[in-house]
Parts: structure tokens; sequence; C-alpha cells
């Protein structure tokens, strides 16, 4: 194996939803760019997934089965796994039960693959989070069935571009549930986490990181919410002390507007939608999801299945392209920092 592999990166793929655009744009990455030279992929699905999209898109890419991953693994090809026989309807734009059944168990073989190490790394395929649902899959997203993994490690949802690096306190949770995470404890874990992953994943030695306000103008000063002035900004005094890491709290809507970002190695938002907005309306065509905190290194386009386009060859690879070449840089500045 290492003679054909050429002690590349093995890279796994979870295919997520094959009823969305995530195996076309997986087969658009690595047609058109010189992927192949810089890891081996391992797509944990039938390749008769991969093929049914290569011939509709007609996309020139080799793709092959493998019966014993670790001897009959090669460059230059998607190499699929699938032990289970299951019979695929693939019905581009639909949601259905059975593409989300075959979606949890892709990613659960993946996992399986990287902790008896088929696989160095993984990059999730977009899932369909309405028919992944089930009794044995009961999370709200990838990063929280990845945590759930790893039970002894506290994780951090991380979108990356080349503009911006942006970290998350609370992740996909109601909006009326996030003031039940805003204390001193969990803030200081969540602020270690990501501090760790812009020195050890990022290779940013001394990061200077801007934290964004929970409330509207960051609580005017107690005016419009307290908990800037009596748990966020006491918290980032005290973490300062050894090293001035923290600056802020800013008021987001000004901190994207008049691009203050660009000053900072990275962000801290404290909700979903209050990054992600800024976040997407700098990188949405080439941005990257990224867990952090965790052993595994993965990464994802940070775009869902979008079936309204799916199998009709408009999906953009770009975020998928990003995600693997991010993959790889992490893997190594992982390495270099050990």
């Amino acid at each position: 194996m290492e003679k054909e592999t050429n002690n590349k990166l093995k890279i796994g793929f979870s295919i997520g939803d094959y009823n969305g655009i995530g195996p076309e744009i997986l087969l658009k990455a690595f047609s058109k760019y010189n992927l192949f030279e810089k890891c081996v992929p391992i797509v944990f699905c039938s390749k008769e997934v991969l093929k049914y999209y290569k011939n509709i898109l007609d996309i020139d890419v080799r793709i092959e089965d493998l019966k014993t991953p670790l001897k009959d693994l090669k460059e230059n090809q998607i190499n699929c796994i699938c032990e289970e026989k299951i019979k695929l309807k693939i019905k581009p734009g639909l949601i259905e039960n059975s593409a989300g059944k075959y979606a949890e168990i892709s990613l659960k073989k993946s996992i399986k693959s990287y902790k008896n190490g088929t696989i160095d790394s993984l990059i999730t395929l977009p899932i369909s989070k309405i028919n992944i649902q089930s009794e044995t899959f009961n999370y709200p997203g990838h990063t929280e069935f990845l945590e759930s993994e790893f039970v002894d490690k506290k994780s951090m949802m991380i979108m990356h571009s080349k503009d911006l690096i942006i970290g998350f306190i609370t992740g996909h949770i109601p909006v009326t549930d996030i003031n039940k995470y805003i204390n001193k404890n969990y803030i200081s874990e969540k602020f270690r986490v990501f501090i760790n992953s812009l020195k050890n994943d990022f290779n940013i030695n001394n990061p200077k990181v801007a934290v964004l306000g929970l409330n509207p103008h960051s609580g005017e000063d107690g005016l419009l919410g307290l908990e800037e002035k009596n748990i966020i900004i006491p918290l980032m005094d005290n973490l300062n002390k050894k090293s001035k890491l923290f600056s802020g709290p800013y008021s987001s809507d000004s901190f994207f507007g008049l691009k203050k970002y660009k000053k900072f190695d990275g962000v801290i938002s404290f909700y979903h939608d209050q990054g992600l907005v800024g976040f997407k309306s700098i990188s949405f065509d080439y941005g990257v999801n990224y867990t952090s905190g965790l052993p595994i290194i993965r990464s994802s386009p940070d775009h869902g299945t979008a079936f309204n386009i799916a199998g009709k060859g408009e999906a953009n690879e770009l975020s998928l392209l990003n995600s693997i070449l991010l993959n790889i840089k992490i893997f190594n500045n992982r390495k270099f920092y050990k």
C-alpha cells in the first residue's frame, strides 16, 4: 500500500445525501484540479453513486470499489468502500429517507475507519438534517455527532476562508437557548479551544482575536443587556492578564461593515447567524466548515445539499476544493507543531 500511494494523506469522504450536490462537487474537484498529487481519496459509498453522477454530468475521473481497503488502495482514482449491500434509488433533488439512512451509514463507517487507521482525516459532504434524523442519529449536524464520538473532547465550529477565521460559542441550537451557554466556564472552554486551534491547526503563534458582542451594540454599557458587562468583559480581562489575545467586544454590524476583521487573526461569534451572516457575505463560494478541538481533522463545504440544483451540473465545487486543501494543511501543521 505504501508503495502504491507514496505515503500520501488518505482522506476519507462521507458521501452525505446522494440526492444532493455532494457527489457532483466531489467528482468536479478531483477531475479539474491536481488533487490526486496531494492525497488519496477514500469515499464511503458504493461506486454506483459516483458513477451515476459521472455519467449524467459527463465528468472524466476514475472510480473503483475497494474489496480490501489497505491492499487495493491506489493513487489517481477515487477509491470507494461500501460493505453494505443496499439497493439504491438515486433521485437528484428529492428528500428520501433511504438517502438519509445511507448518509448516516457512510458517516459512521468513516469514523470507524479513522479509528482503525484506514484514513488519516475526514471530509464530510452535505447531509440533509431532515431525513437523517432517526433513533440511531439524533444530532443537529456533523459537529455534534463528531463530538459525541470523542466524548472526552470539546469541539468548536470554525468557518475558514482566506479572508476570515471565525469560531462559534454556540452552534446549531434555537436562538431561545443561547443564553443557557453564556456563562464563564462554557465560554472559557470555547476560547481555549479556539486559541489552541489557531496555534496548532493554523500555525498562528501569537493570535489576535476579536470577540463580537452578544447584544446589540455590545450591550451599550448595560442599557441593552448585561452579559457583556457582567460576564464577557471580565472574562476577557482575566484571560488577557498573561497575554493580550482578545479584543472587544465589538458590535457585529459595524465590525463586518467596516471590515475590522482584517486586523485580526480570528473572530469569536456567540451564535450561529451572528457570525455566519458576516462570513458568508464575504466568503460564500469558497468558505470551509472546520471542527476544531477533536483528534480527527474534519472539514466540509460551508453549504448544504442544494437539492434545487442537484444533478444539473450547476454546483460550485470551490468550497469543497478549499475543504480538501485546508484538511491537508491542518494535517501538516499538526505534525509540525508536535
